[in-house]
């Protein structure tokens, strides 16, 4: 009787143990099939650029102003905004009236000075001539020959001023002190100048994307500093102008294929102030739904969460930032993982 009950528990103890194991076997599998399969990557503080968004324009390395150099009427001038010039090229014209009458007054003094010098060496020669033959005596001599020079002085005196006037007049001629293109020229014929009014605005040298930046950046930017202009390109800074205006400090930027039609046209800039920590993600790890953007997040128990998140643009090529949502150490599974595993994922924001 006792070796029928030991064979009867036996039996039921083997068939008791016989589900449970079946049991043990689902739910490893149902774990198995609820870990998403697919690329992944563990969140880690990567050193990237640190940009600042700056104002910029674009300008010319100078700027050449073409003044009046006497007072007059501008009776001509032959270019308007958007020619090009070259160094040395006559533009204009300033005549004063007052300086022909001035010259004309010089000219008369200088035709009357060499009257009397003709004069003065006429009496030389006579009184030198009566001198040798013992009339007039050495101190009549030696009066005539200062006359004479003080009468040549005279003529040299008018002549010079006449010289004077005729290159004060011909500095009425605007000649453009550079090879560039005129900004400005509004200034029409026929109006009154007087001496340093700027009569045309001409570029030189070559065209650059000038920054505006605040006076604290000062230190953090430098020659070789990159900048990404929009709508034109990345160059690098290469000169920083060492002193501050208003607040501001000024830096320039070479960028190949800027158009010059335009000086002065403003433009939106950042320029590289340094490196900071941020969470670097392949661009394809994020999925937008409704303006959200959504990461999937890989939990410890082997599931998939769709977490929202806030991105930034980052420098990197096919990289964006995460601001918030995640944090280090996180893991994140590729979006195409996350659509294969949808069934088994939760997500934590809006649903499509």
């Amino acid at each position: 009787m006792r070796a029928i009950l030991s064979a009867f528990t036996a039996a039921g103890a083997l068939a008791l143990s016989l589900p449970l194991g079946g049991c043990g076997s689902s739910e490893e599998a149902a774990q198995t099939a609820k870990a998403p399969a697919g690329p992944r990557i563990v969140l880690a503080p990567a050193d990237t650029a640190d940009w600042q968004d700056v104002s910029a324009e674009i300008a010319t390395v100078d700027q050449a102003q073409v003044m009046a150099r006497i007072p007059g009427i501008l009776t001509s001038l032959s270019v308007k905004e958007g020619d090009m010039v070259r160094k040395g090229q006559v533009i204009g014209r300033i005549v004063d009236s007052q300086l022909g009458y001035q010259a004309g007054a010089y000219g008369a003094q200088a035709a009357a000075a060499q009257a009397q010098a003709a004069q003065a060496a006429a009496e030389l020669q006579r009184v030198k001539f009566l001198h040798e033959n013992g009339v007039y005596a050495k101190a009549r001599l030696d009066q005539a020959l200062a006359m004479a020079s003080a009468a040549q002085a005279q003529v040299r005196a008018a002549q010079a001023q006449q010289a004077a006037v005729g290159a004060v007049a011909g500095q009425g001629a605007i000649v453009a002190p550079a090879t560039g293109r005129v900004l400005r020229a509004d200034i029409p014929a026929g109006a009154p100048v007087a001496p340093g009014m700027p009569i045309a605005v001409i570029t030189a040298g070559p065209t650059v994307v000038r920054l505006e930046m605040p006076e604290s950046l000062a230190g953090k930017v430098h020659a070789g500093s990159r900048v990404m202009a929009s709508g034109i390109g990345e160059g690098r800074v290469t000169k920083v102008y060492p002193s501050v205006s208003a607040g501001k400090v000024a830096a320039d930027v070479d960028l190949p294929g800027i158009d010059n039609s335009l000086i002065g046209k403003r433009v939106a800039a950042k320029v590289e102030t340094g490196t900071r920590k941020a969470l670097l993600v392949p661009r394809s790890y994020i999925t937008t739904r409704y303006g959200i953007d959504y990461v999937t997040v890989l939990a410890k128990d082997g599931s998939a969460t769709q977490v929202p998140v806030q991105t930034a643009p980052s420098a990197e090529t096919g990289k964006v930032e995460l601001l918030s949502g995640v944090g280090a150490g996180d893991t994140l599974v590729g979006p195409a993982a996350a659509t294969a595993d949808a069934p088994a994922a939760t997500s934590t924001g809006a649903g499509k």
